[in-house]
């Protein structure tokens, strides 16, 4: 079985070591399985996730219950934008697409790390950044492609 390691996941080694070692302690290397609900519409949230070989589907939740996939996230990010933008209650909900690994870390000892400014909170903005950019790529795709369509920009991005 192959060892787990923080920097699988890009996100966190994008960080110097000193920073990425100040987090070590306090990052638990947890299942991620296939169907699991890491948020709940409308629950407060309680851990940051860092999929290392997992891929976690976002949705929007509407106010009818009915659902909508945002954007997907794997090695290369983290779930729980919101607590360094302020929020711990969520409208959407993230579950497990494929299920493996990750990296769990309690939303206060995130939020103070982030507050301390530093390259942890330039790697969060730069990822909300690059997230916000994605999910509006998706919506855009939604309204203005077919199905088929968007398959095939799927496959032609990753030829």
């Amino acid at each position: 079985m192959p060892s787990h390691n923080p920097n699988q996941n890009h996100l966190l080694a994008t960080l110097p070591t000193a920073a990425l070692e100040s987090l070590s302690a306090d990052l638990k290397l947890v299942p991620m399985r296939l169907g699991d609900m890491l948020y709940e519409p409308g629950k407060h949230l309680q851990h940051a996730y860092f999929p290392t070989t997992a891929v976690v589907s976002l949705h929007y939740i509407t106010a009818a219950g009915e659902s909508a996939e945002t954007t997907a996230v794997g090695h290369e990010g983290m779930i729980g934008v919101s607590f360094f933008m302020g929020g711990r209650i969520t409208t959407g909900s993230a579950v497990v697409q494929t299920g493996r690994h990750g990296y769990r870390l309690d939303h206060r000892l995130l939020v103070l790390a982030f507050d301390q400014g530093g390259a942890l909170q330039r790697a969060l903005l730069r990822y909300a950044q690059a997230l916000l950019t994605q999910i509006g790529q998706t919506a855009v795709c939604y309204r203005h492609h077919s199905e088929l369509g968007r398959l095939r920009g799927l496959e032609a991005r990753t030829k």
